[in-house]
């Protein structure tokens, strides 16, 4: 199915360019009256049933269980955010010294900082794979660094999908194949591509894959998913929380203490996972995502860019190759003659929203965007170099 522009479904006043989803989505008008609806279902609290803490939940497990193509819903634990998700799998990891943990260069704080500290717990070392300087196929050339890093030594290869902040695709499927003939765990973030770009677990078999939900998810802030495979099955949860336990739905017995969790991945959701106002957010977000489809997401993000992509190319711009990057998400590395200063004051005067990282800057975009917002973009660019 093609897609055409869905602006109308969303609250986006006209005059406003926004291009920076990756940093957090805008909420489409479903999604707004389910929260709404939810904030109301909390003030009239004698309306809640036993069924509200726990139905709701199934059916956003089911629901991304299916954006992921994961056949078990239980494999799925809700979650508040990814480092969250990020901990409960170091949580659940036993190194041996010498062990090497495997990350890519400049990669988000939250998914450094739980692998540092695991390191120093076992006296593992961290493997930093960077990001080549050469700009002739970087994006084919990181991969196979990654790919020949892996060795006997590799204990763990925690990555995204692609990098969170100039959009390089990585290819997890032969990363995978490599990462299981050396019998490591892959931990995935998928932060910035589950629901923007198609995604499988039956074809990846990642160990772990964990998302935050308020991104391309739609979900609000404070919500993510983590999926957990057989590794994980009979692990510690960062938490005791009673309706993750066997037969928890009969709440007039929750004194009759049970020793055992439910199935899978359910211990290892949050506290207060059935949130009323998030819940009903995600519900409608997943469905509408699915709806959509990743697939269908990421041809009309490519359709939209691809002439200001040439553009920007033509005039001193770098952007990864198209083989090796996706287009919901992307870099564009400024020539070194631009003036930053200027251009963030006429983005500004434009209403244009995107995000700088250093000499480049950092596209995002969806659904509600078009082709003239980026020759917005573009006009800023061009005018000032």
């Amino acid at each position: 199915m093609k897609l055409t522009n869905q602006k109308h479904l969303f609250s986006i006043p006209e005059e406003i360019t926004y291009l920076n989803i990756a940093s957090q989505s805008p909420s489409f008008k479903a999604v707004e009256q389910a929260g709404i609806d939810g904030v109301l279902e909390k003030s009239h609290p004698y309306k809640i049933t036993g069924d509200h803490y726990f139905e709701p939940v199934k059916e956003v497990k089911k629901l991304f269980a299916k954006l992921i193509d994961a056949d078990d819903f239980n494999r799925i634990a809700n979650i508040p955010s990814a480092s969250y998700g990020l901990a409960t799998a170091a949580n659940n990891i036993t190194l041996k010294k010498g062990d090497e943990i495997l990350l890519v260069d400049e990669q988000f704080p939250s998914n450094y900082y739980v692998w540092e500290k695991l390191a120093n717990k076992f006296d593992a070392k961290i493997t930093v794979v960077s990001m080549p300087k050469e700009r002739k196929n970087r994006g084919k050339n990181w991969n196979e660094a990654i790919i020949n890093s892996i060795s006997d030594k590799t204990a763990v290869v925690t990555i995204g999908n692609i990098h969170w902040a100039n959009g390089t695709l990585f290819d997890l499927k032969a990363i995978s194949k490599k990462v299981k003939i050396n019998n490591a765990l892959l931990i995935i973030d998928g932060s910035q591509s589950v629901g923007a770009l198609p995604f499988s677990v039956k074809e990846i078999q990642p160990d772990a894959l964990i998302c935050a939900g308020y991104k391309w998810l739609f979900g609000s802030y404070g919500c993510g998913y983590g999926y957990f495979g057989e590794y994980f099955d009979n692990g510690n949860p960062l938490e005791e929380n009673w309706s993750n336990r066997l037969n928890s739905e009969n709440m007039s017995h929750l004194t009759s203490y049970e020793s055992k969790y439910k199935p899978l991945a359910n211990r290892y959701s949050t506290g207060e996972h059935a949130s009323f106002i998030y819940i009903k957010m995600q519900i409608e977000a997943l469905k509408q995502v699915l709806i959509w489809s990743p697939k269908a997401i990421q041809e009309y993000c490519k359709e939209t860019t691809s002439d200001a992509v040439k553009i920007l190319k033509q005039n001193g711009c770098f952007i990864e190759d198209d083989n090796f990057r996706t287009h919901h998400l992307f870099g564009v590395e400024l020539p070194e003659k631009l003036d930053i200063e200027e251009l963030k004051s006429k983005l500004q005067q434009e209403n244009i929203f995107i995000s700088f990282r250093g000499n480049y800057i950092r596209l995002s975009c969806h659904l509600y965007n078009t082709k003239e917002d980026f020759t917005k973009l573009t006009n800023c660019i061009l005018s000032c170099l």
